[in-house]
């Protein structure tokens, strides 16, 4: 039986309101201070019916739980009365990271502060290093609680926007692994280069009390409210009833007390020696971590040729999946199973043992070199992890073809929903969501991730949706396996015409910022329902969708641009102006003045206006002929074999 349920048995309606209506105190702001930092403190808003036997139990289990902390050395602990009518339920629980004393201490400081509470029948405190709370009835199985938020520190790092990015792929991957981890808590970093702070610490908790799922779900929403202080501050927490979250610039953990959560954040995996020789071992990994960063950095920044392999033994491998078992999972590849074709091949839908649906993408490449480089092309794209990236689950090698497996995407591509059969039924918020985590993705990829990956062909069929519409991209990495001689273009060029950065398109120059550069266009589209290599009649007056964008802009009437099928009681007319304005800035030339995609994710992440608005210099009208001309040409492909190419260099 639930707590609110029980609740309602012992007290009835009006004690179940109350118990649960908190009155919550913040600190004004949040910084790195020692591990008995008040975050929280609330206490209910009736009190108990026999103060003496309530205060006399309440007494009781804390002595019980400060017991438990000190002599069994553990880190959670719980303890109730519930033989009269005054019953207590406690539970306690500190941060794996800190020693028993410290946590025996931040115990002591956690009793003392939630006495202020007196005889109310429910309270809870939260410290930096411990958590607290007591009830009238069972609580231990409780995820969230309503009204929790995002505690922000005031501290700002000199890139933000990088900081930021890298903060906000190790909470998102945080809150995957965790609760596949045993004992739900994990601690991990990742150095931030070229900023004024070297690395970001994170870890996140949850109740031991809760189940896998109970864990996810209450991190979900930590992970939710934490997100305010990323684009904003260099430390922030996310609270909720069974789960803890926090991130800092400054180190508020001994190195030796992370582990690899690399494991976990694939589906199954868990595993209790996983995590404790990650524990043993995560002070070592940490330090060649980030040595191996910082040399990387050092080569990128010297402009040293891209590199082109890792070594597969520093990487965690794809599941292997044997060929008769996919051949069976996608029914010897019937067309009935088709969900698509590529310049790789063709994709299947398929049901693995174990029931999970997974998209199967046949390898259209026969070269041995391409297969020489397989195993090791495919462990890198393998541990690229971002809930706005296609998942690589596993992989086939020993077969007739090379096999990949993938994330399924039940909703397909973004371009069916703006070109084809479910033409116009996007509303705004999903759109807006998926120009935000399209953003997400690339600033993972070129920042955040142990090597730069530059996309180099975001369009609409390249972009995938999930059951609840949020974007994931796919196909990047691949391109890697594609022999040099079917690149059509010229040898240095991939991608798509119309949708690529001229710079790039025309001169060969290559760099993030031409997928900054396609991540504008795909914007237009999204926000206009136009493609942008429609060729226009220019005799009736019409013009390129780019073309048109900064006219209109620039004559503000923007809202002009919409695609007549959204529903204009669905937006602001400000946040479509900022929205173009954004994807005109990622279209600007020289390459310079395009923003970077984590400060595309800030500017997406902040309710203020763009500070700098685009400025139309060198838009080439006759660039874009060249391309989208050649992109429509019977004798031009509009891709690179329609295949996604994609550039790694060392950090």
């Amino acid at each position: 039986m639930s707590s609110v349920m029980t609740t309602w048995w012992y007290y009835g309606w009006r004690t179940v309101v109350a118990a649960f209506v908190f009155t919550v105190f913040i600190p004004n702001s949040v910084t790195s201070q020692p591990q008995t930092n008040l975050l929280l403190r609330s206490c209910a808003t009736i009190n108990a019916t026999s103060l003496p036997i309530f205060s006399r139990n309440l007494n009781a289990t804390f002595r019980d739980i400060r017991r438990q902390l000190l002599n069994n050395n553990t880190y959670f602990a719980t303890s109730e009365q519930s033989n009269n009518t005054e019953n207590v339920f406690v539970l306690a629980q500190c941060r794996n990271y800190m020693l028993t004393s410290e946590c025996v201490d931040c115990f002591d400081f956690a009793d003392a502060s939630i006495r202020s509470c007196a005889a109310a029948i429910g309270a809870r405190v939260v410290l930096d290093g411990c958590f607290l709370r007591y009830e009238a009835n069972s609580f231990y199985t409780q995820t969230t609680l309503p009204g929790n938020v995002g505690l922000c520190g005031n501290r700002t790092s000199s890139r933000q926007d990088v900081f930021a990015t890298v903060v906000d792929g190790l909470l998102s991957n945080l809150s995957i692994a965790t609760p596949r981890i045993n004992g739900f808590f994990a601690a991990v970093t990742a150095p931030v280069v070229g900023t004024n702070t070297s690395t970001a610490y994170a870890i996140a908790q949850c109740a031991i009390t809760l189940t896998p799922d109970g864990c996810k779900s209450c991190l979900q929403v930590a992970y939710a409210n934490i997100r305010s202080c990323t684009t904003d501050v260099t430390d922030g927490r996310g609270v909720d009833s069974g789960c803890f979250m926090r991130y800092s610039a400054s180190p508020f953990f001994d190195n030796n007390k992370t582990i690899d959560i690399t494991p976990f954040l694939r589906e199954g995996g868990s595993s209790k020696k996983g995590a404790v020789i990650g524990g043993v071992l995560g002070g070592v990994g940490v330090l060649i971590m980030f040595l191996i960063a910082l040399l990387l950095w050092y080569r990128r920044s010297k402009r040293t040729t891209p590199i082109d392999s890792l070594n597969g033994a520093t990487l965690q491998g794809p599941k292997e999946y044997s060929y008769t078992d996919l051949k069976k999972a996608t029914k010897d590849f019937k067309d009935e199973n088709k969900l698509g074709e590529g310049g790789f091949g063709d994709v299947y839908k398929g049901i693995v043992k174990g029931g999970n649906t997974v998209a199967v993408k046949k390898l259209a490449i026969g070269s041995i070199t391409a297969r020489d480089n397989f195993d090791t092309e495919v462990r890198v794209i393998s541990n690229v992890h971002h809930r706005n990236l296609i998942r690589l689950l596993g992989c086939c090698s020993k077969g007739p073809e090379l096999l990949l497996v993938l994330e399924y995407m039940p909703n397909g591509s973004l371009e069916k929903y703006l070109y084809g059969e479910k033409l116009g039924s996007l509303n705004w918020k999903q759109r807006y969501d998926i120009i935000f985590g399209m953003a997400r993705g690339l600033a993972y990829l070129h920042e955040q991730y142990h090597v730069t990956i530059i996309h180099r062909d975001i369009k609409p069929s390249n972009i995938l949706l999930d059951n609840d519409f949020q974007p994931k991209i796919a196909d990047f990495g691949l391109a890697r396996l594609l022999p040099e001689d079917q690149t059509h273009i010229s040898t240095r060029f991939g991608g798509t015409l119309g949708y690529t950065a001229p710079e790039y398109a025309i001169h060969g120059q290559l760099s993030e910022k031409v997928d900054t550069y396609s991540f504008g266009m795909v914007v237009l589209e999204i926000v206009t329902g136009k493609r942008c290599t429609d060729v226009p009649n220019e005799s009736v007056g019409e013009e390129y969708l780019l073309e048109r964008a900064w006219n209109h802009y620039e004559s503000s009437i923007h809202l002009k641009l919409v695609d007549d099928s959204l529903d204009p009681a669905e937006y602001r007319e400000e946040d479509i102006k900022k929205i173009i304005e954004i994807a005109l800035m990622c279209t600007q030339s020289p390459v310079s003045m395009r923003p970077t995609m984590s400060e595309v994710v800030m500017l997406l992440s902040d309710r203020s206006r763009v500070q700098n608005p685009p400025t139309r210099k060198n838009l080439d009208i006759g660039d874009l002929k060249i391309q989208v001309d050649n992109s429509t040409s019977d004798k031009m492909p509009m891709s690179n074999a329609d295949a996604t190419i994609t550039e790694l260099e060392g950090r």
